[in-house]
Formats: C-alpha cells, sequence, structure tokens
C-alpha cells in the first residue's frame, strides 16, 4: 500500500453491508463520485470466522475472512478529508474491541470526527419521501442534526457496528454522528438506493462536499417505481389492502421501527422479488453470457474512469452479483502509480 499523506482536519466514514445496501451504497457511491484511493487494509485476526467457501467452474476456492478497507480522498479546498472504512462483515464476537482498533488506527490518522450510516426499516412505502434518522454523541453533534432536518432517535438502540463504533468513539474522545435512512420494512432484503440518497444529501450538506447525486437519483427513482408495482400487485391479490400501515406511514408516534443491524441473521438468506431485478446476497448461479460481457464492459470503463464504478455497481445489484465481484470491485480503487 502507497503512504498514507498527511490529511488535512480529516472526517471518518464507517460502512457495512445491511439491510437494503443502505450504507453500502452510499459509502461505494462516496468512492466512486469522489475517486478516492484505497490506502490500508485492517486485520482482524481471529474475531472472524469462516462460514463458507466459494466454488468457481467446481474449483473449490482457498478459504479467507471477511476484508476491511480504508479509503482516502484529499479535499481540494483543505476543509476536512475523508476516510471511508467499508468492512465486508461485522464480527460475531468481539465487536468493541474490534472497534476500538478501527479507532486507534483513525485517530493515527488525525480523524477528527467519525460517522457511521445505517438503514431504518418503517412501514413507509416505496413512493413516500425516506427520511434520515439520526443520533449523535454529544448534544452539540444533536443540534447539528436537527439543523440539518434529521429526526432525531430520541430512545432506543443502534445494533451492530454502527452503533458500537461511535461507542467507541465517544469512549476516545472523538464526536461522532449515525445517519439512518429509511427504508419499507416489508423490502428489507431488496436494495433500496433512495435511503442511500437521503443519507448522503444530508452528509453533504453537513460536510459541504459538492457531490453529484444524480445517477443515485435516477436509480432511486427506478427502484421505487418497480418496488410500488410490485406492492400494488400484492395488495390487489388480497380483498382488504393493509389500512393501518399505510396511516402508520409517516407519522413518527407509534410506528414500527427496525435498524440496520436488527436484521444481521437474514444478511445471507436469499430474497427475490418478483418483477424486480434485485437478489440480496442470493447463492451462486449461472450468468447468461450476455451479462458477463456487459459486467467485463463496465470494468474496463470503470477500470479508466473511476467515477464509473458506480455504474458498475448499479448492474452488480441489478444482477444480484456484487458479492461474487466485491473483490474486483473494490480493487478499482486501489492506488495507481
Amino acid at each position: 500500500m502507497p503512504e498514507i499523506p498527511k490529511l488535512t482536519h480529516p472526517w471518518f466514514v464507517a460502512v457495512w453491508p445491511g439491510m437494503g445496501h443502505v450504507a453500502l451504497n452510499a459509502g461505494v457511491y462516496l468512492l466512486a463520485k469522489l475517486g478516492m484511493t484505497a490506502v490500508a487494509e485492517f486485520e482482524a485476526g481471529e474475531l472472524f470466522d469462516v462460514a463458507q467457501v466459494e466454488v468457481k467452474d467446481g474449483i473449490i476456492q482457498p478459504a479467507r475472512r471477511p476484508r476491511n478497507r480504508f479509503f482516502v480522498w484529499i479535499d481540494p479546498n483543505k476543509r476536512h478529508d475523508l476516510v471511508v472504512f467499508l468492512g465486508e462483515a461485522q464480527p460475531p464476537v468481539g465487536k468493541f474491541p474490534f472497534c476500538r482498533q478501527v479507532i486507534d488506527y483513525a485517530r493515527e490518522l488525525g480523524v477528527e470526527r467519525v460517522i457511521t450510516f445505517a438503514a431504518m426499516a418503517t412501514e413507509m412505502r416505496p413512493e413516500h419521501p425516506s427520511r434520515v434518522f439520526g443520533a449523535a454523541t454529544d448534544t452539540d453533534g444533536v443540534a447539528e442534526l436537527r439543523r440539518l432536518d434529521v429526526t432525531i432517535l430520541e430512545e432506543g438502540h443502534i445494533g451492530g457496528l454502527n452503533g458500537v463504533l461511535l461507542g467507541a468513539a465517544a469512549a476516545s474522545g472523538l464526536r461522532g454522528s449515525c445517519f439512518l435512512g429509511e427504508m419499507p420494512q416489508v423490502f428489507a432484503q431488496v436494495p433500496f438506493p433512495k435511503a442511500s440518497l437521503a443519507i448522503l444529501e444530508a452528509f453533504a450538506v453537513m460536510t459541504g462536499i459538492e457531490l453529484d447525486l444524480d445517477e443515485l437519483a435516477e436509480q432511486a427513482h427506478a427502484v421505487e417505481e418497480q418496488l410500488g408495482e410490485l406492492l400494488a400487485r400484492v395488495e390487489d391479490q388480497y380483498e382488504s389492502p393493509n389500512e393501518e400501515a399505510e396511516e402508520g406511514a409517516g407519522d413518527d408516534e407509534g410506528e414500527e421501527f427496525s435498524s440496520d443491524e436488527e436484521e444481521s441473521e437474514s444478511e445471507s438468506s436469499s430474497v427475490q422479488h418478483e418483477g424486480i431485478g434485485y437478489q440480496y446476497d442470493g447463492p451462486d448461479e449461472p450468468v447468461s453470457q450476455t451479462a458477463v460481457q456487459r459486467i467485463e464492459e463496465l470494468f474496463a470503463r470503470a477500470a479508466t474512469d473511476r467515477t464509473k464504478a458506480f455504474e458498475l455497481k448499479r448492474e452488480l445489484d441489478r444482477l444480484g452479483l456484487f458479492k461474487r465481484y466485491e473483490d474486483r470491485f473494490l480493487d478499482l480503487f486501489k492506488h495507481s502509480d
């Protein structure tokens, strides 16, 4: 890895896979649109186990533990450089020791603030605006979130590393905030880019970073239409649609919430919704030659222009193949001499 450059008042963003690919999609979008560069990989030792191995063309591949990578963006305006941490999975045990090690490394980089992205599943419908919920490690952070029109998570918990990392940051004297993008609970295992878009809109205002969100907005609109059509077909099959769910959507009081990490047991499950070209972390299945050719073309384009990487990510999501190509995709952001 190249030497890490001296950073200017850096902020730290951490994302992991979870419901709706909300956090992961937002993190990858930052990597692509800001042209970020991989600078380090974090070895987590024995905290991670290996639950399965990959098979390609009948050949069992060497077992490996989930990878954890750090990426850097240098702010041309010299306000706040960004460090993005992207973890492939959350350790089943030792979450707090893991987070303390990550925070220790962040402090070595001079990080001043820690931010995590996550999903918040509610009874919202796909066509409704995605709210952003938030919490912070201090009262000033909460006041800042209110100014961003973020809905404050007054009570409850943020499970998993998206919450524990902020607890570790607070214990070490670092300020931190969590942005949780709202998504429909009924589609918890389908990528929902509208929630990622809502998070990045708030994040861009907070950081002052000029971020082109057009491509993500286009994806969000397309998925919204697909999910809306699917939900309408399902409701048409019932004589009495669930009117309570419709009335409760968008109403803060009495609404059911599920934070991003409560779905950890379902991360490896496969759900394919009819009419939608998304499969969440599904099993390996044969891929058509046409799809493979399209993927290779997008990889070639992204290799010469990393701002095109999100188009590749979008196609991999559509085909349910991101997990299969994840290592190769993230290698696009390696330092090039």
